[in-house]
């Protein structure tokens, strides 16, 4: 019989995403059909089929993942919650197993089928015929234990910036226009008042007479969302890119990190997106040889990037005040370079402290977001940059800094035959649809491999448009 571990976050699906199906490897490739279909299997609403931007919202993403994990169960696998892997074991150029450490922890509404280990039981020495390594990109001490162990790793570029907030009425109004904009409904009480107040003064053209709060059209329009992009952001010396990143449509900005010391924030929606306000990561493209990680790379060489992310976490959080507190500033104070002394309301509940935001990163980052705001994003949605915009630091983890090097053929990491990386962390795929896709070609390889044939593992990889 072989023994599969399966090392993965599975938390990461519940508490730092909200579901966002969007992808960029093929939406109507065989792979991804197939993941699509799946996800609908487990209880995703079906529109996710046909959607031009599919999302599940955070809501159905608890009850999906409940869903497969009873399934895994039933053939025959174990979830264990609270546990941690510590230490990689390797003998003559093979992956054998791993250490693991638990701490107390209990799955909601599962009944008896939660593991709680006993005090003898806190650490543990699994032992596996194949591994497959599915962590999330923020799992740093996984990279950092694997760089010990001798595992390949290579940079990767990866982005850094803010999370910003706009209240979800002047989302509207910028993307739908005064004639569109009141025709908006969540359903909502408080939001749908906010949005007509938007409106309330508006005045169309000639054809159209004032509206006040209602809209001259029928129907119902979803809340506006935004994508902007540019690779022309001047930093002084050279163009950057810089990017909205997992925008949140009547979503809420959440803590992405546990850790006091080291402050991170992220965006998610529920399904009905119904929230007062608007966030979108707001990000600057970091190259695995940029300058801005030169001092870094000196001193944790291929490890820079988590360096990168975890200095300028803590300044952040010394900023907050060290207490998960968030730093926040105007966006139009960001553009002055003046910290803010007031600051609208925020979605995000632990509390926030208006902060000179723009003092967090090295100078060339600022230029860049400055520029980009002023002479790219403003010229796409006019009104874009206003007083009620806030930024929230830091967005550090957009994707991992660094990559788990893997053979393209065999998909295992490259000097360690049986351990598999896949997904996001590992540094094969961007999101919850290509990540689930890399892990179908990880499944097909191992496949392959117990059955004497990969050639089915490499047809299928090459069918999906990644990029090894």
């Amino acid at each position: 019989m072989t023994y599969l571990l399966f090392c993965a976050s599975l938390f990461v699906g519940i508490f730092r995403s909200d579901g966002k199906l969007t992808t960029r490897i093929g939406r109507n490739s065989d792979a991804v059909r197939f993941v699509l279909e799946t996800l609908v299997e487990y209880g995703a609403p079906e529109k996710i089929l046909v959607d031009g931007s599919p999302h599940l919202g955070t809501d159905n993403l608890v009850r999906l993942l409940r869903n497969m994990r009873q399934d895994l169960r039933k053939a025959g696998g174990e979830v264990r919650f609270g546990a941690k892997m510590t230490k990689l074991h390797q003998a003559d150029g093979y992956v054998t197993g791993v250490d693991v450490t638990y701490t107390e922890a209990k799955e909601r509404n599962m009944g008896e089928t939660s593991r709680s280990p006993s005090a003898d039981e806190k650490l543990e020495t699994i032992m596996g015929d194949v591994i497959v390594l599915a962590t999330g990109h923020s799992a740093r001490d996984v990279y950092e234990e694997l760089h010990a162990e001798g595992v390949k790793l290579e940079p990767k570029g990866f982005a850094a910036g803010f999370r910003i907030e706009h209240p979800q009425r002047i989302i509207n109004k910028i993307q739908y226009g005064k004639e569109w904009g009141p025709s908006v409904v969540t359903g909502k009480g408080t939001t749908d008042a906010a949005n007509n107040e938007q409106f309330e003064s508006s005045q169309l053209d000639d054809s159209h007479p004032t509206i006040g709060t209602s809209s001259p059209h029928q129907g119902r329009l979803p809340v506006a969302s935004y994508r902007l992009a540019t690779d022309k952001a001047f930093d002084g010396k050279e163009n950057r890119g810089v990017y909205s990143f997992c925008m949140c449509p009547g979503g809420q900005i959440v803590m992405a990190s546990t850790d006091p010391s080291e402050l991170c924030v992220n965006g998610m929606s529920f399904s009905k997106r119904d929230s007062l306000w608007a966030n979108s990561a707001l990000v600057v493209t970091i190259g695995p040889d940029d300058a801005v990680l030169d001092s870094y790379r000196t001193k944790h060489g291929v490890l820079a990037g988590l360096a990168f992310q975890r200095d300028m976490e803590h300044r952040a959080s010394i900023m907050g005040g060290s207490d998960l507190t968030v730093p926040v500033q105007r966006l139009t104070d960001f553009m002055d370079g003046k910290s803010s002394t007031s600051a609208p309301s925020s979605s995000y509940r632990l509390g926030v402290k208006p902060s000179p935001c723009h003092e967090i990163y090295p100078a060339p980052m600022v230029n860049a977001l400055r520029d980009a705001i002023t002479n790219h994003f403003e010229k796409q949605m006019p009104g874009f940059l206003c007083e009620d915009a806030l930024l929230h630091a830091v967005e550090t983890r957009t994707s991992s800094p660094v990559r788990i090097s893997r053979d393209p053929q065999t998909l295992q990491a490259i000097g360690v035959k049986k351990l598999y990386p896949t997904g996001e962390g590992a540094g094969f795929a961007g999101g919850i649809v290509s990540a689930a896709v890399d892990g179908l070609m990880v499944a097909d390889s191992i496949l392959g491999d117990l059955m004497g044939n990969t050639e089915s593992a490499n047809k299928k990889q090459k069918s999906v448009g990644f990029d090894y």
